[in-house]
């Protein structure tokens, strides 16, 4: 019975829950000197079950500050979206193409919820694109993230399926690395952090599932330099 509610506090929580803020944005005005950071995506974007200023796209605009950098930060993320979700999302906003920095990393809602394949083939290509756009058409400012392995966690373990998960999710990073490469996009791994998760539990969030404040740590740990040599 405990490993049964287990499962269905995950599942509420996980991929399915349309609770926590979709969109957030810094309300400053930039200045002529401030970068603009747009991150695109999900849960792991949004930063599901830690603090605000725990996920990783504040911690990195934090680590730009710490670098001298002022930034704005706007996200379009929630909790359960898929590439078709975000792309409604992305269609309901007036984002602009002026963001010096794009992240974009979606993926898992599609493996989570079984959608096809093909599905991810045509639509994560197309969000490549709007990221360009957003970014003045500039491929340069744009950085594709792996999707995390939640196989490594006590929920992925509790599944029973824990070896389909981690080689289906090895099939969407490889068709995302392989196109971010044929089109010369920066394309960052930090997969291998989320399978330390069940060696190092302090890398998964409280609940059991999604990366903690300390794994996020570690993707901006991988970010950053790459970031600072966009801006350049």
């Amino acid at each position: 019975m405990k490993k049964f509610l287990f499962i269905v506090f995950a599942l509420s929580t996980m991929l399915s829950c349309r609770t926590n803020t979709a969109i957030t944005e810094d309300l400053v005005t930039p200045s002529p000197n401030t970068v603009q950071i747009l991150a695109l995506g999900d849960s792991y974007t949004i930063g599901h079950s830690v603090c605000e200023t725990c996920r990783f796209p504040v911690q990195l605009q934090d680590s730009l500050e710490a670098n001298s950098k002022l930034s704005t930060l706007k996200l379009i993320a929630k909790t359960g979206w898929t590439t078709s979700d975000l792309k409604t999302a992305i269609a309901s906003e007036t984002i602009g193409d002026s963001y010096d920095i794009v992240t974009l990393l979606i993926g898992v809602n599609n493996q989570y919820q079984h959608k096809p394949f093909s599905l991810y083939e045509t639509e994560f290509p197309e969000l490549v694109q709007t990221a360009i756009t957003a970014a003045n058409g500039d491929k340069n400012k744009l950085v594709v993230i792996s999707i995390p392995d939640y196989a490594f966690t006590p929920f992925g373990q509790s599944t029973g399926n824990a070896e389909t998960i981690s080689e289906e999710l090895d099939t969407y990073n490889a068709f995302a690395e392989n196109y971010c490469q044929s089109e010369n996009i920066t394309f960052l791994n930090i997969t291998d952090i989320t399978r330390e998760g069940l060696e190092n539990p302090n890398l998964v969030a409280s609940d059991g599932l999604h990366p903690s404040q300390l794994a996020y740590s570690k993707f901006v740990e991988r970010l950053l330099p790459i970031v600072l040599q966009k801006l350049e």
